[in-house]
């Protein structure tokens, strides 16, 4: 069990039957009366949530998530199947549980999976990833402003880069927000 004042980022807890983990939290004393503000994440949905939990609140049940190493091997439409490199054991995720993560899966890439016992939880990215873009040339003249212009991963996700980027180049972009980092090396 952990306590309201021993919450910390990153820490996963059961709270109202659901898995979620801490994103940020505040101590606050208002008025003579000390709570903490917690913004928290269901690791489940990906819903957020922010509550205000007083320190005279029971504690919480600490939920401890397990992490695998495992590589994406391919999508057959309604999954996306991931392999352990070790056990050489396979495993489905739903389509509409990687609506985000799908956008920058290559065939091959290691990821983390997470487990809550035998339920997987959903699978973390690098920070940034390296990936061939389809793009427009630059229009002459317009190359030495910070001008931006559309890109297209080989996944069909749209991101933004300097007009110098040229068709079927490799960059880096990161998986955290979608935005461009800079050329591939």
């Amino acid at each position: 069990m952990i306590k309201v004042n021993d919450l910390k980022n990153g820490v996963v807890i059961e709270y109202d039957g659901k898995l979620m983990q801490i994103i940020e939290f505040m101590h606050v004393l208002q008025n003579k009366v000390a709570y903490v503000r917690v913004k928290m994440k269901d690791l489940r949905t990906g819903a957020v949530t922010e509550t205000a939990l007083k320190g005279s609140d029971s504690a919480f049940k600490r939920a401890f998530i397990d992490k695998k190493s495992m590589q994406y091997i391919y999508a057959d439409g309604a999954a996306y199947v991931f392999m352990d490199q070790e056990t050489y054991e396979q495993i489905e995720i739903p389509a509409e549980r990687l609506e985000w993560e799908k956008n920058f899966l290559k065939e091959g890439m290691e990821v983390m999976v997470q487990f809550y016992g035998t339920e997987i939880l959903n699978i973390v990215l690098p920070d940034k990833v390296s990936v061939v873009v389809t793009t427009e040339p630059a229009v002459a003249g317009n190359t030495k402003t910070n001008s931006l212009k559309d890109a297209f991963l080989e996944s069909g996700f749209l991101v933004k880069v300097p007009m110098f980027i040229e068709n079927g180049e490799e960059i880096i972009v990161s998986t955290l927000n979608g935005e461009y980092v800079s050329r591939a090396k």
